[in-house]
């Protein structure tokens, strides 16, 4: 039996699957990592900490599995989007990683804008956001200087960790479109913007494929993970194009919705021309010359995590949501906004902050919790109706990550999203779509979508009900109107955020 591994590098853990040609988990871990966050705003890591939490985390799946080290083909990767690494010329990081959810760059989001004008979106393709490499790179060059005149390359999580693994430099091109200094649709870096802010081209890794080799295992290396010099190691790719991988997310229509720390709706596209003037973001795919179409909701998991931890900390997930069935839809006249981490679609607006609105001493811990679903859901839904005005119709949508976990909430986004919600029989995300790269990478499979038929496979459908969707069409338009009312009171409410 032969297998390959998906290495999942996340925000607060690295996570790593065995699979087999069937597509069958055959064993899991995973190796958390702490985050820190020095001052208000910013979110940082160490990259050692990743590296060895992937070492780790190797070692003990060859061990709890037991197999021997030559059975495994080779091993790619997925990896949080956007967070800089910066190396100098001997490869050593010369300051902690700055991470995707690290808002500490709204400055420099305006001098992109300002400087760029329109060729932002139509070279990028995307709009400048606190969470993009670009900013972060930017902020570094005017606030560190003495550590940005020492870096030679800038790298993102996965791909640093990939470079410890092997010695090899590279970027895929699904995480490179996450930076703003990728021409998305020609497939290279970008002289015009990386020139228009004095940043040599020569600070930008090599591109590759995401299913393109990128080197095997480093002796030492080896020793420390268990597994044989020779594994072969490809490039891999961002969290959400491999989680579009692991959900089948292959082909015209394809869409799915992911919640995690953050909430992400997905669909794929093959026109590379498509301009959607920044609403939504617009993405290299992991498979050869697709795209992807997504739009993010900062804090959905987050927002059920924070309202546990300080609202029912004694209770677990489960227990929290084993009432949400009895409350009816709408919660009450209960309605929450997921702003509590700021927002990025529709609106792009770091320092927007969340809310409940219509409270009254009837609603329990269970009506505000099945607000709190029902408020990350519309949230969803905005970026939703986003991909259906460009053109695209969307019956059906894979559901993955934590909100695919809860039955209640996987009908509640059925009934708001009005499409067909499809729960998959073995989800392991983006660790799965790692996976699919290493195997297709390493010949078992002529295509990805060949891969796909194997790895992937349906276990439930949940199908809108007509009296939901309309009643739960009237409260979204409500929430639509949220933002725009509150927008101004936020404004003077972030004088007292201390």
């Amino acid at each position: 039996m032969k297998y390959v591994i998906g290495v999942d590098l996340g925000t607060s853990a690295v996570k790593t699957v065995l699979v087999d040609p069937q597509g069958k988990v055959a064993f899991e871990h995973s190796e958390a990592y702490p985050l820190s966050r020095p001052k208000p705003n910013w979110s940082e890591q160490n990259p050692e900490d990743w590296v060895q939490g992937t070492l780790t985390s190797l070692r003990r799946l060859i061990e709890i599995s037991g197999i021997e080290p030559s059975q495994v083909d080779g091993l790619s990767f997925s990896g949080q989007m956007h967070g800089l690494v910066l190396v100098d010329a001997q490869g050593q990081v010369l300051r902690p990683a700055i991470l995707w959810n690290d808002t500490r760059t709204t400055a420099q989001c305006r001098k992109i804008e300002q400087t760029l004008g329109t060729k932002l979106i139509e070279i990028a393709r995307n709009r400048a956001l606190e969470g993009f490499t670009l900013p972060k790179i930017l902020w570094v060059q005017e606030n560190e200087p003495e550590i940005f005149a020492q870096a030679e390359l800038f790298l993102l999580p996965k791909d640093y960790v990939r470079y410890r693994l092997t010695g090899e430099y590279g970027m895929d091109y699904s995480d490179a479109a996450g930076t703003l200094l990728l021409d998305v649709g020609a497939k290279v870096w970008s002289p015009e913007i990386a020139g228009a802010f004095g940043l040599p081209l020569s600070i930008c890794p090599k591109l590759v494929e995401s299913f393109d080799q990128t080197g095997t295992l480093l002796p030492e290396i080896a020793g420390q993970s268990g597994l044989l010099a020779s594994t072969k190691v490809f490039a891999g790719g961002a969290d959400n194009a491999c989680g579009a991988l692991g959900a089948g997310i292959l082909g015209e229509g394809r869409t799915m919705c992911s919640i995690g720390t953050s909430g992400v709706v997905l669909s794929y596209e093959s026109n590379k021309e498509l301009n959607l003037e920044g609403k939504v973001h617009f993405f290299n795919h992991g498979e050869k010359d697709a795209y992807y179409i997504m739009g993010v909701t900062l804090a959905a998991g987050h927002s059920l995590t924070w309202f546990k931890e300080t609202f029912a900390a004694e209770k677990s997930f489960d227990e929290l949501l084993q009432g949400i069935g009895a409350i009816p839809a709408g919660s009450g006249g209960l309605l929450f906004t997921p702003y509590i981490s700021g927002e990025r679609t529709p609106h792009p607006d770091a320092n927007i902050r969340g809310s409940f609105i219509g409270m009254d001493s009837g609603h329990t811990l269970d009506h505000f919790t099945r607000s709190v679903l029902e408020g990350i859901t519309f949230s969803l839904r905005e970026s939703i109706e986003i991909v259906r005005d460009s053109g695209k119709e969307i019956t059906e949508i894979v559901a993955i990550g934590g909100g695919a976990k809860n039955e209640t909430w996987l009908q509640m986004q059925a009934d708001i999203f009005g499409a067909s919600i499809v729960r998959l029989a073995s989800e392991q995300g983006p660790a799965m779509g790692a996976a699919m790269l290493a195997a297709y990478g390493s010949g078992w499979f002529a295509s990805l979508g060949e891969c796909a038929e194997a790895f992937i496979h349906s276990a439930d459908v949940y199908r809108p009900d007509p009296e939901q969707v309309e009643l739960y069409n009237g409260l979204f338009s409500l929430y639509q109107e949220v933002y725009g009312q509150t927008r101004e009171l936020n404004d003077k409410l972030a004088a007292y955020r201390k």
